[in-house]
């Protein structure tokens, strides 16, 4: 295949190579460069390397082709061109042609029976319904994240453990945490390690808070804040979605310690059951705090709606990728609705 940079004039049936920092990047650049007739034939990360790849966010190569205009697309065999490979939650939805209603655009877009529901009971429903569809989807995400973002805020995390079945990325979640906390609001502290008896695997944690300069231990330990103002947080060991008794360890040691402030880290790729199994668990065991995770992974970006509008966890941020300093999306609400409702900017 012959690969051509972006930067070259666009060609019917031409193949061009690109790097991005985000699939929403891409979509972008596709369209924008390519145009309407472009269409991805392959996505991949690329990784940095040495050490360096720990402290900065691999990026992602696409592969494009440009398809012969409609009439000649087809080869002579028949056959029809593959699909593209990217999901459209990974970039801005356009609106599809064959779609009538309001209700139907959101449906398509995952949104729930409960949250299509919680929408048409609002006062403001019988204009939404009738008005132009491009502002319909504008006041439909004014609502939804009015609603999430006026509940009281919490005061910022502290003392708190990370709770997740394995699998979820809790770990990684937590890095990605403490880096905000050191690179981005300078705060000091240091992380808590447990296992109870169970296997807790530290993943990447060890070596990344040895470059954070963030002192790791391992449980019986101090569990206060060495100083003033700064943090300590846990990483306990995964959740049983299976045998809630098995979690009771989990929770003699929440509240033996104290300690309140509960972060649940939800795989967003699991079935319906399952994530709403995770999400329970965490909840079981007192969540004030909920992170999501691989988000990269997910087609289907509508249905978190249910939980953040059922619960008042607070989202701390959607996880986008494997980097341990990168690929999130702390603004986690309006993200929610950039991926999920057509134009609504």
């Amino acid at each position: 295949m012959n690969l051509l940079a972006l930067d070259t004039p666009p060609t019917a049936g031409a193949c061009y190579r690109f790097l991005v920092d985000s699939a929403e990047q891409a979509a972008a650049l596709i369209r924008e460069r390519l145009g309407e007739h472009a269409r991805v034939l392959s996505v991949r990360s690329v990784a940095g390397r040495g050490w360096k790849r720990l402290l900065t966010a691999p990026k992602l190569e696409v592969i494009a082709q440009i398809d012969p205009p409609a009439e000649t697309a087809a080869p002579a065999t028949g056959e029809a061109p593959p699909a593209a490979v990217v999901p459209p939650s990974h970039g801005r939805r356009l609106l599809p042609d064959s779609a009538r209603t309001l209700p139907e655009l959101l449906d398509r877009a995952g949104f729930s029976t409960a949250v299509l529901r919680r929408l048409e009971s609002n006062p403001a429903w019988a204009d939404l319904s009738v008005a132009p569809l491009h502002r319909a989807f504008v006041e439909v995400g004014r609502l939804l994240c009015d609603e999430i973002e006026s509940r009281p805020t919490r005061a910022p995390l502290s003392r708190a453990a990370f709770l997740g079945a394995p699998g979820a990325g809790r770990s990684t979640a937590l890095c990605k945490w403490l880096a905000a906390e050191v690179y981005r609001r300078a705060r000091v502290g240091h992380v808590v390690t447990a296992e109870f008896g169970r296997p807790n695997p530290p993943g990447p944690l060890p070596l990344f808070c040895e470059a954070l300069g963030v002192p790791l231990a391992h449980f019986p330990a101090s569990t206060q804040p060495a100083i003033p103002g700064g943090f300590v947080y846990f990483d306990l060991p995964g959740l049983s979605l299976r045998f809630p008794e098995d979690n009771t360890s989990i929770a003699e040691f929440l509240a033996e310690e104290q300690i309140t402030e509960r972060v649940v880290v939800v795989n967003a790729a699991y079935d319906n059951t399952a994530l709403r199994r995770a999400f329970a668990a965490g909840c079981g065991l007192g969540a004030t705090h909920v992170i999501f995770t691989h988000l990269d992974e997910t087609q289907q970006w509508g249905r978190l709606w249910d939980y953040l509008l059922e619960t008042e966890l607070e989202p701390l941020f959607f996880s986008t990728g494997p980097s341990l300093t990168g690929d999130c999306e702390v603004e986690a609400v309006q993200a929610l609705a950039r991926r999920t409702l057509p134009l609504s900017d």
